[in-house]
């Protein structure tokens, strides 16, 4: 059984339907990567699986128990973490004041202030700097840190490398590697398809809100992937001839 499944979902920005149908499973362990253009759909699928984003119609289902009316902080304590896009971190708090209010969601496990230093040692300086003060990528792992102290059993996250130097992006991927090692099951919202294949156990291209192609990261080219991406291949559509 999944752990997280979603089954035709949908969500909805005032008029526009934003998600459309789809429905997507996450195993224990496993790490699946969401690709797509800009406006695709793909967070607010993630904003709409965490419960910050409601659902217009369809089904979240966490570990067997169906959660689409719960609300957002009892997912968070169920295990359900979001990184969101853009970190949305306090900037006046400390950092390790940043990470310590996670607490609140109660949940016991391996993560906690001093294993999530270990997997993020960049952070050990920078405890009592203000969180605002902190370069991007610096700010993405308190942001990353923050998630990993509610001790999720699945990690959500929206562009993790969003607007940060390539230096950043490798350290950032290099703390992911850490937590992916530690088994927890992710969804990964990621432009860059180099690091998507090299992280991902498996791809699935969205495109207008619907999910239009999916496949292990050994079963897709990256020369497919683009093509569902900009949307020149349909899900009928065969290689050879797109």
């Amino acid at each position: 059984m999944s752990l997280l499944e979603t089954q035709a979902l949908e969500a909805k920005h005032g008029l526009l339907k934003a998600v459309r149908g789809i429905d997507l499973s996450l195993a224990e362990g496993e790490k699946v990567a969401l690709v797509g253009a800009n406006g695709a759909g793909k967070t607010t699928l993630l904003r709409t699986i965490a419960g910050i984003h409601p659902a217009s119609a369809g089904r979240v289902i966490f570990d067997g128990e169906d959660i689409t009316a719960v609300a957002a902080h009892r997912r968070a304590g169920m295990g359900i973490a979001l990184v969101p896009e853009g970190r949305r971190l306090f900037f006046s708090m400390s950092v390790a004041d940043n990470l310590k209010v996670a607490l609140s969601a109660g949940r016991a496990g391996r993560w906690n202030f001093e294993s999530v230093l270990e997997a993020l040692p960049q952070l050990k300086p920078k405890l009592k700097a203000a969180a605002g003060s902190l370069s991007g990528g610096q700010q993405q792992a308190v942001a990353i840190g923050r998630a990993l102290m509610t001790n999720p059993r699945c990690l959500l996250l929206d562009e993790v490398s969003l607007g940060l130097s390539p230096l950043a992006v490798q350290g950032v991927y290099d703390s992911l590697a850490t937590v992916a090692a530690a088994g927890t099951p992710l969804i990964l919202v990621e432009q860059d398809l180099q690091r998507t294949f090299n992280v991902a156990d498996r791809i699935i291209c969205v495109l207008e809100g619907k999910v239009v192609a999916s496949g292990r990261t050994d079963e897709l080219t990256r020369d497919e992937v683009m093509d569902h991406y900009f949307g020149h291949r349909t899900p009928n559509t065969p290689a050879e001839n797109a």
